[in-house]
């Protein structure tokens, strides 16, 4: 195997000055540069890139944080971001933070990231001040995916989850409900953090558009997951009058609550209709009325705007990566978020109400 000092014996300079010829570095005579390139095509060199990139004080490697890397949202972003870091030259370094205080304070708090990666990707990770001032003196380039997450000068890859539970709610009042439920998500977990307030403030300001006022005896609280909206559901119905329809706050919680309808007795959606937010990989085969957000165009586009900064080009083009018109950015230098569209996919789990 040919080696760089090989290189460097036919070339007749040093292997330092072949390395800098090879990176491109300005430091290098063209003449200079010209004689390592022929020496290195004669020898059929080719250049390591971890070493390329070790020689230039770089990692190769990007670090991707998620709350819960089994959930369906976190891993379909993952894959597309690790799929596109691949075309592109890099590896992904993954930490899954599992709802761990611990793991989230060396993750975020300590120098665990320090020299280990060149940028960082936050995967709707909610963030406290300590966890904010530790990334910033980190001094790397990063991308939030989500909102809630937001960290001064990184940009941001989201939906929006206000328009997105309007957009879920008008379907059910245009179909004629007007006793709508809402599984909206626990404050105390992790993974609600802002979410779940956006979507509750989708829900009711689409109410209040149609002239209701939002009955608080059909808001519930639960975890965003199908559990979550099977408990959700089974605590409506307790209430006493059930709905006519639900929207949940994620897909998962909505085929909860689909499960729950069905185990009392009630037929989906001929007593009560069900919509959800996601467009999860079983929403489908399921029948699920859902809002679909693009989960893997922003894994993609949040992995594109970050190699931007380190030089970096991936090999392929991605279409369909056209985000929305961005807002002004802020005071602090943070570029505005950049905003994907949702759409309403209607399926069998939405109908009008029964007439009684």
């Amino acid at each position: 195997m040919t080696r760089i000092d090989d290189v460097a014996r036919l070339a007749g300079v040093s292997t330092a000055t072949v390395s800098r010829a090879l990176r491109g570095l300005p430091t290098v005579s063209a003449a200079t540069r010209r004689r390592v390139l022929a020496a290195a095509e004669q020898l059929q060199y080719a250049v390591s890139p971890s070493a390329s990139r070790l020689a230039g004080g770089r990692t190769g490697t990007v670090a991707v944080v998620v709350p819960r890397i089994t959930r369906w949202f976190f891993g379909t972003v993952v894959e597309a971001v690790e799929e596109f870091l691949q075309d592109s030259g890099y590896d992904l370094l993954l930490y899954n933070l599992g709802g761990r205080e611990q793991t989230r304070q060396r993750v975020l708090r300590t120098a665990s990231l320090h020299k280990r990666v060149d940028a960082i990707i936050l995967v709707a990770t909610p963030l406290r001040a300590a966890d904010v001032h530790a990334l910033t003196n980190l001094d790397l380039p990063g991308v939030t995916i989500s909102s809630g997450s937001e960290v001064p000068g990184w940009p941001c890859v989201r939906i929006d989850d206000v328009a997105a539970a309007r957009t879920a709610t008008r379907h059910l009042l245009d179909l004629g409900h007007t006793r709508i439920a809402h599984i909206s998500g626990d404050p105390d977990d992790e993974l609600a953090f802002t979410t779940h307030l956006d979507r509750r403030r989708g829900y009711q300001e689409a109410l209040r558009a149609a002239g209701l006022r939002p009955d608080p005896s059909l808001d519930v609280e639960s975890r965003f997951t199908i559990d979550g909206g099977t408990r959700a559901t089974a605590e409506l119905l307790a209430r006493g009058e059930p709905p006519t329809a639900i929207f949940a706050a994620c897909d998962e919680m909505a085929m909860g609550a689909v499960t729950a309808l069905r185990d009392a007795g009630l037929r989906v959606p001929q007593d009560v209709s069900v919509i959800g937010i996601d467009d999860h990989d079983l929403a489908g085969v399921l029948g699920l009325s859902t809002i679909a957000q693009p989960a893997a165009d922003q894994g993609l586009l949040a992995a594109r705007i970050l190699l931007d900064p380190l030089g970096v080009r991936a090999t392929e083009p991605y279409p369909g990566l056209v985000p929305a018109p961005r807002g002004a950015g802020t005071d602090d230098g943070t570029p505005p978020p950049v905003i994907l569209p949702t759409r309403l996919v209607v399926r069998e789990s939405t109908a009008p109400p029964r007439a009684h």
